[in-house]
């Protein structure tokens, strides 16, 4: 088969990946191809894939957008591991680079919600429609949209007079977080429906937000007018088939669950586990000393002779030496990777029947017999609320930033890998750190679900609202501390045991979604 996939991330070319969408889109092409299939990844340039080594300039297509006539180039990137059979494609315009040169999302403004990335990810979606339309690009099979930043294709496709000839091309969508719909206006507004397509546009119920009748939503209409529907997981297909009720702490179909019951009643609902790589030459576990010596100098190196930036890591850089120098690192660390946002840190922020919040009772059930190592960035409230914890708990180190080298190190040589997220559609760092006979202590929920077995390769947890939920993952951190050496090594020994490989997942693609 030959299959055009649509995404804002793609890990295998340099400052591609922000979270998940990344690992996925630089993994599938590669496992379809091992297979026979071609496929070509299609992102946005961002002003910054396009200046890559080697990058060649394809193509300058005219792109009808917002009442003119935008030029659009075509750019091929080799990755740095190139895969016979996958071509990495990029689209360029200015307006991919709102935000910031090589920033694929920007951190819009709560009364503009999504206003800058909409505009950006609809031209991206109407320039791949005429790629296709002006036979740029041919003898596609399927093409395969994910999550709401490629949600516009099918809009297109299906309601646009000028896109009539995309119809008969299987198209497929991947929902990997239902939190994120991208909403914007129908009109009224420079970043809405009208204004990126005019009245070309049939507008009916299946892209009216159900929610919002004044608005478009890009993921309602993907679900709605795509061949097949896919989510990452087995149990989140469940989860967002029903009504989420944040007030105790559940996150099923977000507005959306009629639409995916009805994908569901139609045979078009998927729900098909994420995976990950197994390379056949994995780094070895380092001395734990050197681990720390190698954390904190990197926070050295990184808050260099910047005040703002020594003021910002002054208490981790503080925490990593003290830790060091009392020996605490020779004990338990348990570590954590990844964004900071409301979905990985509701539990964490809840206040027990105690009436303190669940990372103090965390981490002072933790106590002497180990340290927490915490790295990312997100959200500058939650940021805030860790940086103010580790103030109270010398056993927390939290590293505010994205450091991929970081995080790499925790994930081979943390004993225990945290992750309680409020819903997780599927995850990969659970894989990741599993991968690496690190057992992870999480929330029963989603992919979650389907990867942990509790007592077996890891620990879960569950509850019936956000206090249960926090106070059964301390009652969780509480039976790992006290599980006997032999109980922990078997539970280890399961964890690197444990297998996710793209070999079967990407079988069910061609066999169940792309059929």
């Amino acid at each position: 088969m030959n299959i055009l996939m649509l995404s804002s991330e793609n890990d295998a070319l340099p400052k591609g990946k922000v979270g998940g969408i990344g690992d996925v889109i630089r993994d599938v092409p590669k496992a379809l191809a091992n297979l026979g299939h071609k496929v070509d990844v299609l992102t946005p340039g961002y002003q910054w894939f396009s200046t890559l080594h080697g990058a060649s300039k394809l193509q300058t297509i005219i792109v009808p957008f917002a009442g003119i006539n935008y030029d659009v180039d075509l750019y091929e990137v080799p990755a740095p591991f190139a895969v016979d059979g996958v071509r990495h494609l990029v689209l360029e315009h200015p307006i991919f680079a709102v935000g910031g040169a090589g920033a694929i999302y920007c951190n819009d403004p709560p009364d503009r919600p999504f206003a800058n990335d909409a505009t950006k990810f609809a031209l991206f979606s109407i320039a791949a429609a005429e790629l296709i339309k002006q036979q740029v690009l041919t003898s596609i099979d399927v093409v395969h949209l994910h999550d709401w930043h490629a949600a516009n294709f099918a809009t297109l496709r299906a309601l646009h007079k000028d896109y009539v000839c995309l119809q008969a091309l299987p198209t497929v969508y991947t929902v990997h977080n239902l939190a994120l719909q991208g909403i914007r206006p129908l009109h009224g507004n420079s970043s809405s429906l009208a204004a990126w397509y005019g009245n070309n546009i049939t507008i009916d119920d299946r892209i009216i937000d159900p929610r919002y009748r004044d608005c478009y939503n890009p993921m309602h209409a993907a679900i709605n007018l795509s061949d097949k529907v896919h989510v990452v997981s087995p149990t989140y297909a469940k989860e967002v088939m029903q009504s989420s009720n944040h007030d105790i702490g559940f996150f099923g179909g977000e507005g959306l669950e009629a639409d995916m019951q009805q994908a569901d009643q139609q045979g078009r609902l998927l729900g098909i586990l994420n995976g990950v790589d197994y390379p056949e030459h994995q780094r070895s576990p380092i001395d734990r000393g050197e681990l720390f010596d190698f954390l904190l100098d990197d926070m050295c190196r990184i808050a260099g002779s910047d005040p703002a930036k020594q003021a910002l890591h002054k208490l981790a850089i503080d925490r990593l030496t003290s830790i060091k120098k009392s020996g605490l690192h020779r004990k338990l660390l348990l570590t954590s990777v990844g964004r900071i946002s409301d979905q990985k840190m509701l539990i964490m922020r809840q206040q027990t029947s105690n009436g303190e919040f669940v990372i103090d009772e965390f981490l002072s059930t933790l106590g002497d017999q180990g340290c927490f190592v915490l790295v990312g960035n997100g959200d500058p409230m939650l940021q805030q609320f860790l940086h103010a914890a580790a103030k109270r708990h010398e056993n927390f180190v939290f590293l505010e930033g994205f450091f991929a080298e970081l995080g790499q190190l925790l994930y081979e040589n943390g004993d225990i890998f945290i992750m309680p997220s409020s819903f997780e559609p599927c995850g990969i760092s659970q894989m990741i750190a599993m991968r690496h006979g690190q057992p992870c202590l999480v929330h029963a929920v989603g992919g979650l679900a389907d990867t942990v077995e509790h007592q077996h390769n890891g620990i879960s947890f569950s509850g019936h609202n956000s206090v249960e939920q926090g106070e059964a993952m301390v009652a969780a951190l509480h039976l790992t501390l006290n599980m006997s050496a032999k109980e922990w090594q078997t539970l280890r020994t399961n964890a690197a045991a444990t297998r996710f490989t793209w070999d079967g997942v990407v079988k069910r693609y061609v066999n169940e979604l792309y059929a």
